[in-house]
C-alpha cells in the first residue's frame, strides 16, 4: 500500500502517523459459491454487533467475472465517465487550471472507483501527500464503514479511525451493500445453468453409438470393443442382442437445449434491469419495438442523470475539495460541474414554446435562460457585446405609430428581432441535427 507518512492535523499541531501498508491484504476466496453462501454472507454483513463484509465481498469478486454483468456495468459507468467534467470557480466561470488534473488517468480512476461505490456499497482512498496528485485505493474488505475504521485484518473491527485522517476519504453508508447484492443470486444461478447446459451438450450434442452382439459370443464382443475404441471418443454402448435397452435423453421436452437458454436469458434480463433499469438498451427483445426501445432509453437516461448528480456530490464534498487544494490547486468557492448535455428532441419542443412566449406574449426573458437551456457558452465580453447590440438608433422624425404608443403606455415592448432570429436559427440547427 502507501508509504509511511506523517500528516499534520488541521485542528492541532500534533502529527499523526498512518501506516496503511500494514494492512494485511488477503486473496479473494475462489471456492465454489452457492445461494446458501450468499445468504450467510449477507447475515454476517448485516450483524449489528459484529458486521463483517469480508465473505460477501469475496462472493462479489467471483460474481463480477460474469461476462454479461461486466458489459452492463461498463455501460453504466461509461455513460457517466464519458461526460465532460470541468471545475467552475466562485464566479461561475470555468477554471482551466484544473483541466490537466481532471483529464489525467489517476483522476479518471478516482471517478470510476467513486461510481463503483453504487455497486459495492463502499469505496475509500488514501491520498499521498506531496506535490504530485497520487493516491491508493483502500481494499474494500478492510473498510468497516459501520465502525468508521480501516482494519488491518479483514475480519477484525479494530483499526485506524479514518474520520480523523485528512488524507483518507471513504464513500458509502452503513448497511448498504450496493447493487451487486441484488445481482448476486442471478449470477450464481446462471453459473450453475451454464454448467448444466455444458453437461447437456457433452451428453447429447453428438450421436450415441450402440453396438449389439450375441451374449454367448465373446469373440464378437472383443472385436466390437476394439472397433469402438479405435473409432473415436464419442459415447458408445455395447449391449447383448437379447437385452432391451432404451436411452431417455430428454429430447421430447428439451430437444434443442432451449430450456437452459431461456433460463439464462431470463437471468441476464434480470441483471440488466438491476444495473441499467431496462433490457432493451442492451439486448434486443423478441417482442421489442422502436417505441419500447425509446422508452427504455429514456429510463436509462434518467438513471444516468442520477449517477451524474451522485458523482458530482462526491467530488464537491468539503473533504475532497480540501484534498485537491492540498496539491496546490485553487478550489476555494468553486465546484466540479458536468457540462450540460444537449438533448435534441427535448430542445426542439422547448424552442417552439420559447419562440411563442417571446413573439406572442412579449414576456421579458433573462438572457442567461437561453445560455443555460440550450448549452450555449456565454462569451467573456458579454457585457460589451450586450451593450453594443442593445444600442438603439435615434427615433425617426415624425409622430410614433398609435399601436407603438399604446404598447409603451401598457409597459410592453416589442420583442427584439435579433432574439427572434436567434431562436429561428437554433430551431433550424436542431432540426438539421435531428
Amino acid at each position: 500500500m502507501a508509504k509511511n507518512t506523517r500528516l499534520a492535523s488541521k485542528n492541532s499541531k500534533d502529527t499523526k502517523q498512518v501506516i496503511i501498508h500494514d494492512v494485511q491484504v488477503r486473496s479473494a476466496d475462489r471456492s465454489r459459491k452457492s445461494i446458501v453462501s450468499w445468504r450467510n454472507a449477507l447475515s454476517a454483513a448485516e450483524s449489528i454487533y459484529y458486521p463483517n463484509r469480508t465473505t460477501l465481498y469475496d462472493i462479489y469478486a467471483d460474481v463480477i467475472l460474469d461476462g454479461h454483468l461486466v458489459g452492463i456495468i461498463q455501460k453504466r459507468l461509461d455513460s457517466v465517465l464519458n461526460k465532460e467534467l470541468y471545475f467552475e470557480d466562485a464566479t461561475g466561470k470555468r477554471n482551466h487550471d484544473l483541466d490537466n488534473l481532471i483529464y489525467s488517468q489517476p483522476f479518471r480512476g478516482i471517478l470510476r472507483t467513486m461510481m463503483e461505490t453504487l455497486l459495492w456499497g463502499v469505496s475509500g482512498f488514501e491520498f499521498i501527500p506531496g506535490t504530485e496528485f497520487a493516491y491508493n485505493v483502500i481494499p474494500r474488505k478492510h473498510i468497516k464503514v459501520e465502525k468508521h475504521v480501516i482494519a488491518l485484518e479483514q475480519n477484525n473491527l479494530d483499526g485506524i479511525d479514518y474520520t480523523e485522517l485528512d488524507n483518507v476519504i471513504v464513500f458509502g453508508r452503513e448497511y448498504e451493500f450496493g447493487l451487486l447484492l441484488s445481482v448476486t443470486p442471478y449470477a450464481l444461478y446462471k453459473k450453475d445453468a451454464l454448467a448444466d447446459w455444458a453437461n447437456y451438450i457433452e451428453l447429447f450434442g453428438q450421436p450415441i453409438r450402440v453396438a449389439r452382439y450375441d451374449g454367448y459370443d465373446d469373440v464378437i464382443k472383443a472385436e466390437l470393443k476394439k472397433v469402438l475404441d479405435e473409432a473415436g471418443a464419442s459415447l458408445s454402448i455395447m449391449i447383448p442382442r437379447q437385452a432391451d435397452f432404451d436411452i431417455k435423453d430428454g429430447k421430447q421436452s428439451n430437444g434443442d437445449g432451449q430450456l437452459q437458454e431461456r433460463f439464462i436469458d431470463g437471468l441476464n434480463a434480470a441483471m440488466s434491469i438491476v444495473i441499467l433499469g431496462n433490457t432493451e438498451t442492451t439486448t434486443s427483445g423478441k417482442n421489442g419495438s422502436n417505441a419500447k426501445s425509446k422508452t427504455h432509453q429514456d429510463q436509462q437516461r434518467e438513471i444516468t442523470k442520477s449517477d451524474i448528480a451522485y458523482l458530482q456530490n462526491c467530488l464537491n464534498t468539503p473533504k475532497f475539495l480540501a484534498i485537491v487544494a492540498s496539491y496546490g490547486y485553487k478550489v476555494d468557492g468553486g465546484r466540479f460541474v458536468f457540462a450540460k448535455e444537449v438533448e435534441i428532441d427535448v430542445l426542439k419542443a422547448r424552442i417552439e414554446v420559447d419562440k411563442e412566449i417571446v413573439a406572442t406574449i412579449g414576456v421579458p426573458v433573462d438572457d442567461n435562460y437561453f445560455y443555460d437551456t440550450y448549452g450555449i457558452p456565454k462569451p467573456d465580453n458579454y457585457d460589451q457585446l450586450k451593450a453594443a447590440a442593445t444600442t438603439e438608433p435615434p427615433p425617426p422624425s415624425g409622430k410614433p405609430k398609435a399601436k407603438a404608443v399604446a404598447n409603451q403606455r401598457r409597459g410592453l415592448q416589442p420583442p427584439p428581432s435579433k432574439l427572434r432570429n436567434l431562436l429561428n436559427a437554433c430551431a433550424a440547427f436542431f432540426e438539421e441535427a435531428h
